[in-house]
């Protein structure tokens, strides 16, 4: 008589993400590292002007709320996998589960490169606005490459033991920053809007084709992205699949909501304004010192900085998750995949990528580039790092649905229709860019060239490794009832 093959315990003996902190994150810092990542206060300065500058105030409004709808979209189409999974490696993971592990090496790169890009923008950005803030006040020795590059190390350095101390402590600290940095922002905004009034048409005038659109609606998104990252904490959540899936779907909603207000305002406030102004790389800053309101200029730009700080922080905290996935699972270094034993964090990742970041921010404003112009491409090189994570993703649920017998029809249609828009969206503007646009489409495509050619090498000389990608935080015997038997 033939006996059966031993089944597979029910629940695992241990964690394959063991060594984080398991199942103690509440709902606010979860709910903290998607609002901090997004740096709704930060971005409502910075990006409408870069899309009213090349599209119109029209044209901006449409972006925007063209983005919204799409960030919401790719947000409900992922809820299904938050709500059936605990992971550390968030997008990268659920591709992993539902279109396999071929494909997602290439979207753990793509999101690698998001949170990196993000990251880069939101240091540039810390170091010009607290240097503008010195430079304002007149304070002498300050204003310069070399301040903004002192600035925004130390700014680096506080993240790094923010993020090893504790990921409660850096998501709170983050949540606090951006509430009292929206609040801050918005109240300006309104400023602008009672101080510099316009004609509704010639403030929301449209210009540019169809490419100036595409582009224009990539950097729109490049504010909305990072919406996701609290999948990435979902391991750590205290209820998972409740915390997690609820910041998906009310993280975008809130940041277009304030998105829409700033860009009304500064197209109002920008008709109305001089050329030079309207030109210039920081428009509403210029807009405050018209005014010779240094004391407002100054609280704007500790608001603006505040906010890109956070956001480091909440991209660096998604970033290095993802790489602990891949170290767990032998495919980074085994070094970026163990934890503190103290503070219970990704420690060695976060030395690494912050070491990484930082580099690779000095070098960039060591070349002689102008820091403005830096935000500008890194920031769109992060929208498309995030878009290519997107994509795959709004497909992988589909998949991962009808694979475990839960298939829904709804998100099968969502997730083709989303998917297809993203991939639109990402030819039409590489199709479209121009200048500098055109060196970070091509950045991004050598990028993922080389991750194909990872993958490549993983299946031919690491089968087992590759068949291996896909770790979650599985069940355990102390996540069950006490009166539940075991056969």
């Amino acid at each position: 008589m033939t006996t059966a093959p031993p089944s597979p315990p029910p629940v695992a003996e241990r964690s394959p993400l063991r060594g984080l902190t398991r199942r103690e994150l509440p709902f606010v810092p979860v709910f903290a590292q998607s609002v901090a990542a997004i740096a709704p206060s930060g971005t409502a300065v910075v990006t409408p002007a870069f899309v009213i500058g090349a599209g119109g105030g029209g044209m901006s409004m449409v972006a925007f709320l063209a983005a919204a709808v799409l960030a919401w979209g790719v947000a409900l189409v992922i809820r299904p996998m938050a709500q059936r999974l605990a992971v550390t490696g968030g997008l990268y993971t659920y591709v992993a589960k539902g279109l396999g592990p071929a494909v997602a090496v290439p979207v753990g790169w793509s999101a690698i490169v998001g949170y990196a890009a993000v990251s880069v923008s939101g240091l540039i950005s810390v170091g010009t606005y607290l240097d503008q803030i010195a430079v304002t006040a007149g304070i002498t020795g300050f204003g310069g490459t070399p301040t903004i590059i002192a600035l925004l190390l130390a700014a680096a350095v506080v993240a790094a033991v923010l993020m090893v101390r504790g990921i409660r402590l850096s998501a709170s600290t983050t949540l606090l920053v951006e509430c009292v940095s929206v609040v801050t922002v918005l109240a300006l905004m309104g400023y602008l809007l009672t101080r510099h009034g316009a004609t509704t048409t010639r403030a929301f005038e449209w210009h540019g084709g169809t490419g100036t659109l595409a582009m224009s609606a990539v950097v729109a998104i490049s504010a909305f992205v990072g919406f996701e990252s609290a999948t990435t904490l979902s391991a750590e959540a205290y209820r998972p699949f409740r915390s997690v899936p609820r910041t998906l779907a009310w993280t975008p909603v809130a940041a277009a909501v304030i998105y829409l207000i700033a860009v009304a305002a500064q197209a109002v406030a920008l008709a109305s304004a001089s050329p030079g102004i309207a030109a210039s790389s920081t428009p509403v800053t210029d807009l405050l010192l018209q005014d010779n309101s240094r004391a407002l200029t100054s609280i704007l730009d500790l608001g603006v900085a505040a906010s890109f700080f956070a956001c480091t922080v909440a991209s660096v905290n998604a970033l290095v998750r993802v790489l602990f996935t891949m170290g767990r699972e032998g495919i980074a270094p085994a070094a970026v995949g163990r934890a503190h034993p103290r503070f219970r964090t990704p420690a060695p990742a976060i030395v690494v990528a912050m070491a990484a970041i930082a580099a690779c921010t000095v070098a960039y404003l060591v070349s002689g580039a102008e820091p403005q112009d830096g935000i500008r491409s890194f920031l769109t090189l992060s929208a498309l790092g995030y878009l290519g994570s997107y994509l795959p993703a709004c497909l992988a649920t589909p998949a991962l649905l009808r694979r475990i017998g839960e298939s829904s029809r709804p998100i099968t249609i969502l997730g083709t229709v989303t998917a297809v828009v993203l991939g639109v969206l990402m030819v039409a503007a590489a199709v479209s860019a121009r200048n500098e646009n055109v060196t970070v489409v091509i950045a991004y495509a050598a990028i993922m060239a080389a991750a194909g050619v990872f993958t490549l090498l993983l299946r031919l000389r690491a089968p087992d490794r590759l068949r291996g990608i896909g770790i979650y935080d599985e069940p355990q015997r102390g996540d069950l009832l006490e009166n539940v038997t075991f056969r």
